[in-house]
């Protein structure tokens, strides 16, 4: 018996076993491919974590020729006790024979000790060829589970339970390309109830990966409130001499401001994506530039948990807004009444429209001189943006199977964030106005405190 517990994932071709293990091992180097035959050998992958190998995952090629295999070992074998040993047998014998390469190379591994994922395809029907693969499975006497990946559609998922359920104690629905941290955890226990050996081992593997799922976690809320303290406290200057152009100059630091928030935000996305391991991430979504034309209107703030009164309120914790007590308005429209609605709603508006991305200051220098300053401390609508746009960006990264190859689509309308509850957004435009009063770097405790109200909104909600 192995001390680190081996996983030999096994089953028909082309029926999302590689992507089940790029699933476990949090590993993208998995070969996966929509054609089937892309695994021709048996490859290992270990799921290591901080330098700590928990398991290993046997990558096999599909079965070829089930059939003539289990009628090989019906041959070599007289009763239920020889049939391990004639699995084991069937390997050395023919392991030179290309007619049984690819199930040669699937039970090796088993017969060194590999406990069974058996996959199968949710989408298809289930047909009398699978039952030689479960009964050359269930010859090897390993222990063993089924999963049952629903490529595309459910279709067959009830009639498949029902078979597996005669040679699998265990059977599990998962979707691969979607699978969660939960749903790999799932697994992990499941056959630690299955192999006595190896259930300490694999409880502390659950253990580990938790852990790291949470130190993950921790460090993103590090990462996003970084960019956003950084975004607030950007200072920009350039010398304003007596003869020069100052609406030039001033739209040349405008895009140095720009550029420089642009900045801020891809390094703080190509960080998580790093953190979550994903490494040359394809990634789309509207650049900020494009969404700038929009900061300013409902609609974008609707996607991002905000709504034009609730965050008039929060520009108002900042100070009169328009000579207006605001920070009523967090609680959200309730407290308005007939006429008085449309008025201030009225005041709301105007309010906004002076709201500008860039804010210039002008300040008196030594010997007459004079500079110009930009930032985008005093925007009160630009944090709520990138932290919105942060929070989907961390949603899809973190759940993010290494299975899925496809472009990262960061789409707000498709996977809106989730509306702000009254106390975080009142607490947030606090913490944005602090910092964008700021002409220095952030205290340690203000970033602390940004920081728990980050970490409070990406971490996902516990499954019921």
């Amino acid at each position: 018996m192995r001390a680190l517990p081996l996983f030999a994932i096994v089953g028909h071709p082309n029926k999302g076993k590689s992507s089940l293990v790029a699933t476990l091992a949090n590993n993208e180097t998995v070969p996966i491919a929509a054609e089937s035959g892309t695994t021709r050998h048996a490859d290992r992958y270990p799921m290591t974590v901080l330098g700590e190998t928990l398991y290993e995952l046997v990558d096999t090629p599909g079965f070829q020729r089930a059939r003539r295999v289990l009628a090989w070992l019906e041959q070599h074998a007289a009763s239920a006790a020889e049939r391990p040993e004639a699995v084991r047998r069937f390997v050395v014998e023919n392991h030179t024979d290309p007619m049984f390469e690819a199930e040669c190379a699937l039970l090796a591994p088993i017969s060194d000790g590999a406990g069974i994922i058996y996959v199968v395809d949710g989408a298809v029907p289930y047909g009398p060829e699978y039952e030689a693969e479960m009964e050359i499975l269930r010859w090897s006497g390993r222990p063993s589970l089924a999963v049952i990946n629903p490529i595309g559609a459910r279709t067959y998922v009830s009639a498949w339970r029902d078979a597996l359920g005669q040679y699998f104690k265990v059977v599990r629905e998962v979707d691969v390309l979607a699978a969660g941290v939960e749903q790999r955890l799932d697994l992990l226990r499941a056959f630690g109830e299955l192999d006595e050996a190896w259930k300490p081992t694999l409880k502390r593997a659950v253990q580990v990966l938790g852990d790291e799922r949470d130190r993950a976690e921790r460090r993103a809320a590090e990462i996003i409130a970084g960019m956003l303290a950084d975004a607030l406290t950007i200072r920009l200057a350039a010398p304003l001499a007596a003869d020069a152009d100052e609406a030039n100059l001033r739209q040349r630091l405008e895009d140095d401001l720009r550029a420089a928030l642009r900045r801020a935000e891809l390094n703080a996305r190509q960080e998580i994506e790093r953190l979550y391991q994903h490494h040359g991430l394809e990634r789309q979504e509207q650049a900020l530039e494009f969404l700038e034309a929009d900061l300013f209107e409902s609609r974008t703030w609707a996607l991002f948990g905000l709504d034009r009164l609730t965050l008039a309120g929060l520009g108002g914790t900042g100070g009169a807004a328009a000579g207006l007590g605001l920070d009523a308005l967090v609680g959200g429209a309730s407290l308005f009444a007939g006429a008085a609605i449309g008025a201030v709603a009225g005041s709301a508006a105007a309010w906004f429209a002076a709201d500008q991305l860039a804010g210039f200051e002008r300040d008196d220098l030594p010997f007459g001189e004079q500079q110009l300053t930009v930032s985008a401390g005093k925007s009160r609508n630009l944090p709520f943006v990138l932290l919105g746009r942060a929070r989907l960006h961390h949603r899809l990264v973190s759940r993010r199977s290494h299975a899925e190859r496809g472009t990262l689509v960061l789409d707000s309308e498709a996977n809106p964030v989730g509306e702000l509850e009254s106390e975080e957004r009142s607490q947030l435009g606090r913490i944005f106005a602090k910092l964008g009063e700021l002409s220095a770097d952030a205290p340690q405790s203000l970033l602390d405190e940004l920081r728990g109200s980050v970490a409070a909104l990406i971490k996902p909600a516990k499954p019921e």
